[in-house]
């Protein structure tokens, strides 16, 4: 079985507080997120367009999932992260990272959302 080029199919945020953790993200990035009752869980997902590039995904709120700045890191792909992180700031979230460059391949930061997980973004040059 070979791989697609971008192998991530879908991420999950875990949260505390999923209307909380809804109204950080919408107000950080400028997007509506739909809320699903998924059995056990309680799901906010991001936007989505079918055949589109990129992996998308949705905050969690279940038992077991526990919000943290430890274990994988999942960047967003934004236009330009200062202006990004104004906005985290505005809704409630906190710079870890500033802008920093990754050479040819753009530029990334860190910030803590609503819940206490730590994200990163990430420009293209």
């Amino acid at each position: 079985m070979s791989l697609p080029i971008n192998p991530v199919g879908w991420f999950e945020i875990p949260v505390n507080d999923l209307l909380r953790a809804k109204g950080f993200y919408e107000a950080a990035f400028g997007i509506e997120i739909q809320i699903m009752d998924m059995g056990p869980k309680q799901m906010g997902w991001f936007p989505a367009e079918k055949g589109g590039p990129n992996a998308t995904g949705s905050l969690s709120e279940c038992e077991g999932y526990v919000p943290s700045h430890e274990g994988t890191l999942i960047y967003f792909g934004v236009e330009k992260i200062d202006s990004t992180l104004e906005a985290i700031a505005k809704a409630g979230g906190k710079t870890l990272a500033e802008r920093s460059s990754i050479g040819e391949y753009g530029f990334i930061a860190e910030f803590e959302d609503s819940e206490g997980n730590r994200v990163a973004l990430h420009e293209m040059p």
